[in-house]
């Protein structure tokens, strides 16, 4: 693959493949893309790096000189971009392929992974290494504030990657993190998710132990003792193994947790640690952060003092702005744990806040009904809570979708507010009605909600 020199990525706005398209051009090679939807902040960080993006899917986005195709794992049969490439026989791979190729081989790769806390941990675990003068590579499927971008690939002998359990593409159905061989893999907690591609918690499990299958006898995997399904996976792996959390049993034990307004501390094995954030989940993730990094050799000095300087990602619970007393977050939750979580930290930073959560589904998982309750539940706990129109109905089958209407009924039922809104200009129109000095905006999406911050942003200064 070395001699290839032009990679065009099908899917480019996708946050680790546009990650990676970006470290790819960093290192020399032509790279261009194209995405359906091209929205900020990762078509304003591609841009920036030079690289052309094609908005919407055509075989003729494809330049003629391209000698490799990288398919993102959003992309199926049927898609332009797809279609051209199997019929003008082109070299493709699917983006884990590309690093394993580049990026990975020979190298010490520290692999964080679970349903919850992915980017926020191997966000820390990379600064960390960074801080401490390592020079790490790193692909992350976000924007940390610290490393500036989400991927990139060093002479360094580390490489953190956020492992992700999703399929790699429509031609390999194996987890992405299969192909990221590591030597540190760290679970953070293990749910079902992804309803588009498995059909079952067990399935999910099952995948999370080959994970485990490939870590060898010199490495560790770090596990959240705490969660039943992570102890489950684990039980039997072939690799030495770690438990973290809070409870008595585990091997590594949080402690003497402190919350404050901007910060939360806590012991791990016994050392003091801080981190700039709040909440358990923060908590956690910084504790396994700290546990990989002690693994890969930092001092409890080098950790404590990189944890204190890390500024967080973009779309985890990021100011957006305030105005006339009313802040809007952005935060990525989506799934009901994290979106329960979300308010969780939310409150404990913002205690004597009203507290509004605009709700989009827009996920494989939660436009469909699988997490009826759990959504109702989570979203309840909110003092406001607004739940938008879904997108690409047509996708999913009619007996299987979520219904809005019911979850906001549902919202009611268990003692919050909630309401089903139609459409971003109207959710706007409710919340500066509404909202007071104070109040607290938090926009809940995997995705770009409408540019809704921008525009509320606007709407509330009027």
């Amino acid at each position: 693959m070395s001699e290839k020199s032009h990679f065009h990525f099908t899917g480019i706005c996708g946050t680790a493949m546009g990650a990676v398209a970006a470290a790819m051009k960093q290192r020399g090679f032509t790279v261009t893309g194209s995405d359906a939807n091209v929205y900020p902040p990762m078509s304003d960080f591609l841009r920036g790096q030079g690289i052309s993006i094609a908005e919407g899917y055509a075989g003729e986005n494809i330049p003629a000189g391209t000698d490799v195709v990288i398919i993102g794992n959003a992309i199926s049969r049927g898609n332009p971009e797809a279609e051209a490439t199997l019929d003008r026989k082109l070299l493709y791979h699917s983006l884990p392929e590309v690093m394993k190729e580049h990026f990975l081989r020979g190298k010490r790769n520290l692999v964080v992974s679970g349903t919850h806390g992915k980017t926020t941990t191997s966000s820390m675990l990379a600064w960390l290494l960074r801080h401490a003068g390592r020079d790490p590579g790193f692909m992350i499927g976000g924007l940390p504030k610290n490393l500036g971008c989400g991927a990139v690939f060093t002479n360094s002998e580390f490489n953190v990657l956020e492992g992700d359990e999703y399929d790699t593409a429509f031609f390999d159905k194996r987890s992405k993190f299969l192909h990221y061989l590591p030597e540190c893999v760290v679970i953070n907690n293990i749910e079902f998710d992804h309803a588009d591609i498995y059909n079952s918690l067990d399935e999910i499990k099952l995948t999370f132990r080959r994970l485990l299958n490939i870590v060898p006898r010199s490495g560790m995997a770090f596990i959240n003792g705490d969660d039943p399904n992570c102890l489950e996976v684990a039980k039997n792996a072939p690799c030495p193994v770690t438990t973290v959390g809070l409870t008595e049993s585990n091997a590594l034990r949080i402690e003497n947790i402190s919350y404050q307004p901007d910060r939360s501390s806590f012991t791990l094995g016994g050392l003091s640690y801080s981190v700039r954030m709040t909440g358990e989940f923060n908590i956690r993730n910084a504790a396994m952060a700290a546990a990989a990094a002690t693994f890969a050799g930092l001092t409890p000095d080098e950790i404590r003092a990189g944890l204190e300087a890390f500024d967080g990602v973009a779309r985890r619970q990021e100011l957006r702005g305030e105005v006339n007393g009313i802040k809007v977050i952005d935060d990525f939750a989506h799934h009901p744990t994290a979106i329960r979580l979300a308010v969780q930290s939310l409150r404990q930073s913002h205690p004597d806040s009203r507290l509004w959560i605009l709700f989009e589904p827009r996920s494989n998982t939660t436009r469909r009904a699988v997490f009826q309750n759990e959504l109702a539940e989570a979203l309840a706990l909110a003092d406001f809570a607004v739940i938008a129109a879904m997108q690409d109905l047509h996708k999913i089958p009619e007996n299987d979708r979520l219904d809005p209407i019911k979850l906001s009924a549902d919202i009611a039922r268990l003692g919050g507010h909630g309401d089903f809104l139609p459409d971003v200009e109207t959710i706007i129109a409710r919340v500066k009605a509404d909202a007071l000095p104070g109040d607290v905006v938090a926009v809940l999406s995997n995705g770009g909600f409408g540019g809704i911050h921008r525009k509320l942003l606007a709407a509330l200064a009027l």
